[in-house]
């Protein structure tokens, strides 16, 4: 689990728990088998329901995805690239016939074979633009499901307290069980609201991310393959593709910075 995700996960339940204990609640009346039968199956029968069933049955990886994602290594994709359009630079681009297939990621094996067979360069980044298109379609369709919990869930919430006041009101002869049956009724609104803003929501939201960094990474790529069929300096190359990593990540930002700062310190 990356740590932004168990601190998000942490000091989110923390505070559910914590809260209602510093007010002398009882955190544990959360455990209520009628309401949580109502919400969390009414949640995921809905979601069944209304999102298409690949998603649904890739739900336990999408979880695993989003608690442990993957970095995009953008400055080592800049470096491989830099170091294909020296090779062609030097040895002309069917000399990259020898390496794409050493090469693992399929994106960028498939934008160079293009290119090693001469596919006009407006062709191929329409080709290489539908795959990131088509990848962006198949990441939404996947998260779909979650987005859709966040919005039944609380609803869910809402139905499973309105049944228990239901049945509070068929019960107003007896006084004495008003207090707790009200209380437990709202429970299940809590646990719509609770499982929506901490669990479905923000793995929707995660998914996106993710979603939209491998959708960076693949536009540095395009961009990194162009150039190379347009015979750009390998430098130039270097130059353009690092625009697409932010400034305090890029390839020798660090030794830059404590160049600048023994600098100062010399001046």
């Amino acid at each position: 689990m990356k740590a932004s995700s168990a601190i998000g996960l942490g000091v989110a339940i923390l505070g559910l728990f914590l809260g209602p204990t510093m007010e002398g609640s009882n955190v544990f009346a959360i455990i209520n088998p009628s309401a949580m039968l109502i919400v969390l199956c009414g949640t995921m029968g809905a979601t069944i329901a209304g999102a298409n069933f690949d998603a649904i049955k890739a739900i336990p990886k999408l979880y695993m995805l989003a608690l442990n994602s993957p970095q995009q290594d953008l400055n080592g994709k800049v470096t491989e690239l830099v170091g294909y359009a020296e090779s062609a630079r030097r040895d002309g681009l069917l000399a990259l016939d020898e390496v794409t297939s050493q090469i693992d990621d399929e994106f960028t094996k498939k934008g160079l074979q293009l290119v090693v067979d001469g596919t006009d360069p407006d062709l191929v980044a329409e080709i290489l633009e539908s795959e990131v298109s088509a990848m962006k379609k198949r990441h939404a369709d996947m998260s779909s499901p979650f987005d859709k919990a966040g919005g039944y869930a609380p609803t869910m919430g809402i139905i499973g307290t309105v049944f228990g006041l239901i049945h509070v009101l068929a019960h107003l002869d007896a006084p004495a069980t008003l207090g707790p049956s009200i209380s437990s009724a709202f429970i299940a609104t809590l646990i719509g609201v609770a499982s929506a803003n901490v669990i479905y929501l923000p793995v929707g939201t995660k998914l996106k991310m993710l979603s939209g960094q491998e959708a960076h990474a693949r536009q540095l790529v395009i961009e990194g393959i162009l150039s190379i069929q347009a015979g750009d300096n390998p430098r130039v190359v270097q130059e353009k593709l690092s625009t697409f990593v932010a400034p305090a990540l890029r390839a020798g930002a660090d030794a830059a910075n404590n160049g600048g700062e023994a600098a100062k310190a010399a001046a």
